[in-house]
């Protein structure tokens, strides 16, 4: 995704850097770029999952631009189709992570303060891990200075919303938002994993 007036969806082959598709997306704010979007994904299906972060929404677009479908999302930084065909978001400013199927129905969330001891502040990048469980990934930008390392940066929790870890290394990870998983089963680039 590229951010700016006009904001483009980019396919690019990487071994040529040849741009092979190039779709125009709305957004609110043309000028306004670093809160358009954060991440997009493409689907088995062919099309793209767009967190639009400054529209409040996650919308599907087909191959070629054209909206397939929409569910309101506030302040969304990260969609992922998962396996059993619903989709999981990530709430950036708000602190939630969903999971909604085709009607646009939430079936699953975790909320700001769902996790005793454990509150949600920046929810950016999630993943479905093989065994079912969620990974979190818990950016504490945008506190105040005194309370920005008091954040748990990572958490693993299970359907039924039990932390099994967390993880809290700021000295190492400093302000991470995103996870590389080097044990998932599966290769990225064919949509095998659900991140």
């Amino acid at each position: 995704m590229q951010n700016g007036d006009p904001a483009k969806l980019l396919v690019i082959h990487k071994s040529t850097n040849n741009v092979e598709k190039e779709i125009v997306l709305p957004t609110r704010y043309p000028r306004g770029v670093h809160g358009q979007f954060r991440h997009v994904r493409p689907t088995q299906a062919g099309t793209f999952l767009v967190a639009h972060m400054d529209l409040g929404k996650v919308v599907e677009y087909s191959a070629d631009g054209k909206e397939l479908w929409s569910v309101p999302a506030p302040s969304a930084w990260a969609v992922v189709r998962l396996k059993n065909g619903n989709t999981l978001i990530s709430g950036n400013q708000v602190g939630y992570v969903r999971e909604v199927n085709s009607k646009g129905e939430t079936v699953w969330e975790i909320g700001k303060d769902d996790l005793p001891g454990i509150p949600l502040f920046t929810v950016q990048e999630v993943t479905r891990l093989a065994n079912g469980n969620t990974l979190i990934n818990n950016w504490s930008g945008g506190l105040a200075p005194d309370m920005i390392q008091t954040g748990v940066q990572l958490i693993e929790v299970t359907a039924d919303k039990r932390v099994v870890w967390a993880l809290k290394d700021w000295k190492t990870l400093g302000p991470a938002s995103s996870t590389q998983l080097l044990d998932e089963p599966g290769v990225a680039e064919k949509g095998e994993l659900q991140r």
